[in-house]
């Protein structure tokens, strides 16, 4: 016997079947799409600054040189020249604070092409400094490469 009802009966429960599984695949779907924010332009890295100053180091003195760093970063001191050649001085990279230089990063035991390198963690004042080490028998002449952002 062949009852009217069962038709239906199983025309609702495919419905109770299916409708879940198209909800479920369109969670599914929608949990691949990417719903991040549109980013903007990128700022442009910073420009390295470099400034070169020289002079003279007398016997057991010190020449301190201040300069601004406008973006934190990599700051790097370079002993580009010396006279006489086998000289040997400290080169030391600081913060200014108006009156002194406090260093922070030393060599001191710099020759002609040596370097002292320091991570400025913020904008500020700082200083790069040659000094004698008590190695100088005479007056020096020096050019120091200094490259900051």
């Amino acid at each position: 016997m062949h009852h009217p009802a069962c038709p239906r009966f199983r025309d609702r429960f495919a419905r109770a079947l299916w409708v879940p599984a198209v909800l479920l695949a369109a969670l599914a779907a929608s949990a691949c799409s990417d719903n991040s924010a549109p980013s903007g332009p990128t700022a442009p890295p910073p420009t390295a600054i470099t400034e070169t100053f020289d002079g003279t180091l007398t016997v057991n003195g010190a020449v301190t040189q201040p300069f601004v760093v406008g973006t934190a970063g990599t700051v790097v001191v370079q002993l580009a020249a010396l006279e006489p050649a086998d000289a040997v001085i400290g080169v030391s990279i600081g913060t200014w604070n108006g009156v002194t230089c406090q260093i922070v990063i030393a060599n001191d035991n710099a020759t002609s092409g040596a370097s002292a390198t320091g991570n400025a963690t913020a904008t500020g004042n700082y200083c790069v400094r040659v000094y004698d080490v008590g190695k100088l028998t005479r007056a020096a002449g020096y050019q120091i490469t200094l490259i900051h952002f």
